[in-house]
C-alpha cells in the first residue's frame, strides 16, 4: 500500500497511481483527524469522494503517531491523552473513539487502535502494552462499523512468548484481517523477522496477514515467504524525494557525480514513463536545480518498481517457485551494493524518520514531509 498519510500519496496524483496498478492505499486516522478534520471528510462524502480515489483505502488507527511522535501524553487504561503537533490541543484517543473517526472517513478496512511499544523496551512494559492493546482491541470490535472490515493487531515487542501470546489471541477474535505491528522500530531485519516467525504459525491461513510499516524489496520477499500478504511503507516515496532510486541492480544515489553525463535510463529494465522518456542525467539535473518535478520522476519510478515486484511475487507464489524468484531478484539487485549510495543521501533520508524516544526506522512517524 503506497502511504497517503494526509489523502495524498506524496508528488503522486490518485489517477497515477491507478495507472501504476494499486488498487489500496494507505490513510493516517490520527493525522487526519488533526487536519482537516474527521468530521469534514465525512460531509464530503468520505474519504474516497474527498481525494477522488476509486480504490480500495485502509486507515491506520494512528496508535503508533500517538505513542511515537513527540508530545506530552498520559497513557491509562481507558485509551491516550495526547497533544497535537498541529496547535497544542489537546485531544483523548480511546478505542470507541478511533472507530468512530474511521468510520466517518469511510475507509475500507480499518485497524484497532493499540499501543507501539518502543524498540527496546523491557519484558514488563511490553507485556504491558500488549495487553492494553488485546482490551482495546475487544472495545474497538464491539464499537467498529459493520460496513468496514477490521483487523487487529499483534504486539509483543522482541520477546517470543509475548508475540506468540498475542497472535493466538487476536487470532480469536471475529476479525477480518489481522496485522503484526511493533516492528521496523529499530529492531533490525533480523529480529524482525524472527517477530514474523513467532507470530504466524499462530494466525488462521484464512485471513490477510499485513506487516504495518515494511520495508524494503529484501524485506517485502522474505516476509512473503514467512507468511505475509499486505504491507505499507514510505520508503519508496520518501527516499524518492531525497533523490534515492530502486533499480534492478540495487538502489542509486542519482545526486552522485557518476550520473552527471549517463544519457541512459535510470534503471534500462524499467519501463515507467519516467525511465522511457528521461535519462539520469536530467534527472540528477533537476535535483541539483532543486526542480519539483525531479520529486515526482523518482517517486513515481520507485513506486513502479514496487508495484512490479510485488507482481512478479505474486505471480512467483502461484507458480510455487518464490524462493526461486528470490535467488534471481537478489542476484541482480546486489550487483552494486557496494555503491548504492554515498553519505549524504544517508544523512537525508535518515534524519527523515529517526524517531524520537528509541524510534528508529522506516515506519512512519509524522506527515511525510
Amino acid at each position: 500500500m503506497p502511504v497517503g498519510t494526509q489523502g495524498t500519496v506524496k508528488a503522486m496524483s490518485q489517477e497515477e497511481l491507478s495507472e501504476m496498478g494499486f488498487r489500496l492505499i494507505l490513510g493516517n486516522t490520527y493525522h487526519l483527524y488533526l487536519r482537516p478534520g474527521h468530521e469534514l471528510i465525512r460531509l464530503a462524502g468520505g474519504l474516497h469522494r474527498f481525494i477522488n480515489w476509486n480504490g480500495a483505502i485502509l486507515t491506520d488507527s494512528g496508535g503508533f503517531q500517538v505513542f511515537s511522535l513527540e508530545h506530552i501524553r498520559k497513557i491509562g487504561e481507558d485509551g491516550v491523552l495526547f497533544r497535537s503537533y498541529v496547535d497544542g490541543s489537546y485531544h483523548e484517543f480511546t478505542p470507541e473513539r478511533v472507530m468512530e473517526i474511521q468510520s466517518a472517513l469511510g475507509a475500507d478496512i480499518v485497524m484497532a487502535f493499540d499501543e507501539c511499544a518502543p524498540y527496546p523496551c523491557e519484558k514488563d512494559y511490553a507485556a504491558a502494552a500488549m495487553n492494553r492493546t488485546h482490551k482495546w482491541a475487544k472495545r474497538a470490535l464491539a464499537a467498529r462499523d459493520p460496513r468496514q472490515g477490521f483487523f487487529g493487531i499483534v504486539q509483543g515487542s522482541g520477546y517470543e512468548v509475548l508475540r506468540r501470546e498475542s497472535a493466538e489471541f487476536v487470532a480469536s477474535l471475529d476479525t477480518d484481517g489481522i496485522a503484526i505491528g511493533g516492528v521496523s522500530v529499530g529492531e533490525g531485519k533480523e529480529l524482525m523477522m524472527k517477530a514474523v516467525e513467532w507470530s504466524v504459525p499462530y494466525l488462521p491461513d484464512t485471513k490477510p496477514r499485513y506487516l504495518m510499516g515494511v520495508g524494503t524489496p529484501e524485506d517485502l520477499i522474505d516476509s512473503v515467504i514467512r507468511g505475509i500478504d499486505m504491507f505499507d511503507c514510505v520508503l519508496p516515496t520518501r527516499l524518492g524525494r531525497n533523490g534515492s532510486l530502486y533499480t534492478t541492480y540495487g538502489r542509486i544515489n542519482i545526486k552522485n557525480n557518476r550520473f552527471i553525463s549517463d544519457f541512459s535510463p535510470v534503471d534500462p529494465e524499467c519501463n515507467c514513463w519516467a525511465c522511457r522518456n528521461y535519462s539520469a542525467a536530467y534527472l540528477r539535473h533537476l535535483y541539483k536545480c532543486d526542480e519539483i518535478l525531479a520529486s515526482r520522476l523518482a517517486t513515481y519510478h520507485n513506486l513502479y518498481f514496487y508495484a512490479r515486484l510485488m507482481e512478479r511475487i505474486r505471480e512467483a507464489t502461484e507458480q510455487g517457485r518464490l524462493v526461486e524468484f528470490r535467488k534471481e531478484f537478489l542476484a541482480k539487485y546486489r550487483t552494486h551494493k557496494a555503491s548504492v549510495y554515498d553519505d549524504s543521501c544517508r544523512r537525508e533520508t535518515e534524519n527523515g524518520y529517526t524517531r524520537k524516544r528509541g524510534y528508529a526506522g522506516s515506519r512512519q512517524t509524522r506527515p511525510e514531509s
